[in-house]
């Protein structure tokens, strides 16, 4: 089966998302971020996923990621926020995991790690006091582990993988600083306007890694 259609849902379902952010359509969103997160899951299963353990570990990844995007949905509901953030760190878990499967560099993960360090760092450090007391402990974590599955995804790259994986592990880490500027720093189309479509491009590399080891 062609990896043509889920793609193409994925992109027309980004653009629609991002016409019903820009005009705050509830219904919209409602519609369109499902699609769009669905298409990386049905990316995944074209490209062989159930076919590995490492695909089913993509797999799983994947899926509670669809999950996490469907409960941050609703802007108003902070339990509802904050479990979203644990199926995003759950989804993390499960990649790190599908990651320790292949071999890994030690020199790539070196490297990924000073990289990856830094930038945390620097996001952990810019957010400050903007974080509610009650996030900082769940923020800080789900940092922590995004940078360990950025980091594994360096060795796996470094090591011989598929690029796919250490592009999409770090552009996964890149869009959630527009997450992170969206919910506690300034709520702007701007922060969607570029870190939706770099999660969803993210979110298909990562998909198509099954195929590729």
């Amino acid at each position: 089966m062609s990896i043509l259609g889920p793609i193409a849902l994925c992109a027309i379902a980004v653009a629609g998302l991002l016409a019903a952010e820009y005009r705050d359509s509830r219904g919209g969103q409602w519609l369109t971020k499902p699609l769009a997160s669905t298409a990386f899951v049905w990316l995944g299963l074209v490209s062989g996923a159930l076919d590995s353990g490492y695909g089913r570990l993509v797999l799983l990844a994947l899926a509670l990621c669809l999950l996490g995007d469907l409960l941050l949905i609703p802007r108003d509901r902070p339990k509802v926020f904050r479990a979203g953030v644990f199926a995003f760190l759950l989804g993390h878990v499960a990649f790190s995991v599908a990651f320790l499967t292949r071999p890994l560099d030690p020199y790539g993960l070196a490297a990924g790690a000073v990289i990856v360090g830094v930038v945390i760092l620097t996001v952990l450090r810019w957010l400050g006091k903007s974080l509610p007391a009650d996030m900082v402990f769940a923020v800080r974590t789900y940092m922590l582990v995004i940078g360990v599955m950025s980091v594994l995804a360096c060795g796996v790259s470094a090591a011989g993988g598929p690029w796919a994986v250490a592009v999409g592990a770090l552009a996964f880490t890149a869009s959630d600083i527009s997450v992170a500027r969206d919910r506690f720093v300034r709520h702007q189309f701007s922060n969607r306007a570029w870190g939706l479509p770099l999660y969803y491009a993210a979110q298909l590399l990562l998909a198509t890694t099954p195929a590729l080891i």
